[in-house]
């Protein structure tokens, strides 16, 4: 058997279900929901896996030769960042009372948000000889050896989180501090509202994709498990991003691909076309981020990240950026196209290839839209303050489009779109030649399907011929 699987083999059918096969089939197929078959050879399907067999062994060494191992260097050297790593306990808010600002030594600083008032400065009463207000919130200890010990938390009244009694929080712990500052808030715990969310998230899936459904969470698992445990670590160990996020992004699409969708030649042809965009994508990726001098180094996080590990190369890390971002998105269009394909071709078997693509095309143009238009605000969405900051700047737009910050975003959603775009094309002619170049086993079956239908038609023709005789013989 080859690698790439026909995507509805025909089923030989009963002898004493012959008189009835048209009707049988037809319930059949119904049944399993898989839709009409499609006429893919094994000439064909060998030619698919003559392609993609060698990019999956390619994938796999890739994965073997990059694999992390060993300790990383931040947990080998003890570097880390932003506190990441610091002990923390849970806690929960006793209670919360109102004390003197001044009474507890507090001195509230300027509003933070709009709206608010400053009732002090400099810790002096404010106008009207009015007293700042602040609260005073009593944290327990629920967990670790302190369990049960309790330490007093001021909560500024212009500070922009606010606590409440029963509030579950998440405490730092430093064992070196003197013992009155051991303890501090560090987060509140959103484990609860994060661990319902992603219930709800799983039984939608589930209740309207079924099996699919299931089988697309494993591959979300799958995604962010090769993401945690062989992208970011090679990164960190100092192998080329750009190298790190092909090879990863490809064993994701590989993995994601066939167990969402099966081992056919309809997924298989939305990984070919996939992986042409995904090429298309790291070429122009890599020109035009050398062409605008894009560093990459634009905000903290990726400074404090180059700061602990300067090997990296970041303008590398931010390509590998665009690819993983993009190839998400990818997937969904190539998918949908491919499908589009198969079940215009279904629809009418007698279409030609010029009509199918024209009417694929019609239908990939519509996702063209819709798909560039989310991927422009999504990256919008995620760089807002980014973009209010400039506006109140009050700064031209060439300016900001040509900042490093801005182009860096324009460089990556155009590239992602340029590379989104291509997809539909290219997969949708893939699809087409896959589809309708090779008529193969409706020629194996051709004859004796043909002979089932010429009986057929010669018993409704015989039937139809005595009936005539009959009436021509009352006559």
């Amino acid at each position: 058997m080859t690698a790439i699987q026909q995507d509805h083999p025909p089923e030989q059918p009963h002898p004493s279900d012959q008189a009835h096969g048209h009707g049988h089939g037809h319930s059949h197929g119904h049944s399993h929901g898989h839709g009409p078959a499609a006429p893919v050879s094994a000439r064909l399907r060998k030619i698919i896996a003559a392609v993609l067999i060698p990019f999956a062994v390619a994938v796999v060494a890739g994965l073997i030769v990059l694999w992390p191992g060993g300790t990383p260097d931040h947990k080998a050297s003890g570097r880390s960042g932003l506190g990441f790593d610091q002990q923390t306990v849970a806690g929960r808010v006793v209670k919360v009372e109102e004390v003197n600002c001044a009474d507890v030594n507090a001195q509230p600083q300027a509003p933070t948000e709009p709206g608010q008032d400053s009732t002090v400065q400099n810790g002096a009463p404010g106008q009207g000889g009015k007293k700042s207000v602040c609260e005073k919130a009593t944290i327990e200890v629920t967990s670790g050896k302190d369990k049960g010990r309790t330490f007093p938390e001021i909560i500024q009244p212009n500070a922009s989180r606010q606590f409440s009694a029963g509030q579950e929080l998440k405490l730092a712990y430093a064992p070196k501090a003197p013992k009155d500052l051991q303890y501090s808030v560090s987060d509140v715990d959103r484990s609860m509202p994060m661990a319902l969310l992603a219930g709800l998230f799983a039984l939608a899936v589930v209740v309207v994709g079924r099996l699919r459904g299931v089988f697309a969470l494993v591959a979300l698992a799958i995604s962010f498990g090769v993401l945690t445990l062989f992208i970011l670590p090679a990164i960190l160990q100092g192998s080329n991003p750009l190298v790190v996020a092909v090879v990863g992004g490809s064993a994701i699409m590989l993995l994601a691909l066939y167990m969402c969708h099966g081992l056919t030649a309809r997924t298989s042809v939305a990984v070919l076309g996939t992986l042409v965009s995904l090429l298309l994508i790291g070429v122009l990726g890599s020109l035009f981020i050398a062409w605008a001098s894009l560093t990459g180094n634009t905000d903290d996080q990726t400074g404090l990240v180059h700061g602990l590990y300067p090997n990296i190369e970041i303008r590398g890390l931010l390509l590998a950026g665009v690819i993983i971002g993009s190839l998400g998105v990818l997937d969904d269009v190539t998918v949908t196209q491919t499908s589009a394909v198969w079940e215009l071709r279904a629809a009418d078997p007698t279409v030609s290839r010029r009509r199918l693509y024209g009417a694929a095309m019609r239908i990939g143009r519509d996702h063209i839209a819709s798909v560039v238009n989310t991927l422009v605000l999504a990256y919008a969405g995620a760089s807002l303050p980014l973009l209010l900051l400039f506006s109140i700047a009050d700064t031209g737009v060439g300016t900001v489009a040509t900042s490093e910050i801005v182009a860096e975003e324009i460089v990556r959603t155009l590239v992602g779109s340029i590379g989104l775009v291509a997809s539909v094309p290219v997969t949708t002619a893939l699809a087409v030649l896959v589809v309708s170049a090779d008529r193969a086993p409706a020629a194996d079956g051709g004859a004796e399907r043909g002979a089932d239908t010429g009986g057929a038609q010669a018993a409704r023709t015989g039937r139809g011929g005595r009936g005539r005789r009959r009436r021509a013989k009352s006559r």
